[in-house]
């Protein structure tokens, strides 16, 4: 019966996350313009946990969170952003089949059950050259009873 005890008790810890897992995870981010890496490229990212800066190619480690983190990098003309969705990891599940509902909020409230995608390349498009705004169709109508 002990030995029972023992062997369920290490089945439990394994599944939950918040005892197995960690609350924080690199983000690597890499910038490429023109289908060229750039360097140097400031990044903001950001989720209901924190807020972090990186210069790209680079790496920074941030608190996991069940919400999304939104990443924008921004240098001179170049801007790009993107959303890194958070998905619930292998432990997660585990933890709901061995340990029921409260190591399910645990994980889910201290973001260990989940995990933001390890690389993300940040597409950067050339602000510069953004299109021009056209005239509304009421301002066009007025310009051709001018003439």
């Amino acid at each position: 019966m002990f030995k029972l005890s023992i062997v369920l008790a290490s089945l439990a810890l394994t599944g939950c996350a918040s005892v197995a897992g960690e609350k924080f995870q690199p983000v690597s981010i890499q910038t490429i313009h023109d289908s060229k890496e750039v360097s140097g490229i400031g990044c903001n990212l950001s989720n209901d946990a924190g807020n972090w800066f990186l210069v790209s190619p680079g790496s920074v480690m941030v608190h996991k969170s069940t919400g999304d983190m939104i990443v924008d990098c921004k240098k001179g003309n170049l801007s790009g952003s993107s959303t890194l969705v958070s998905k619930s990891n292998g432990a997660v599940w585990g933890n709901i089949l061995l340990g029921g509902g409260i190591g399910y909020i645990v994980d889910r409230n201290t973001g260990a059950g989940f995990d933001y995608p390890n690389t993300t390349t940040i597409q950067m498009r050339d602000i510069a050259t953004a299109p021009v705004a056209l005239p509304s169709p009421q301002a066009a109508s007025e310009t051709v009873k001018a003439n």
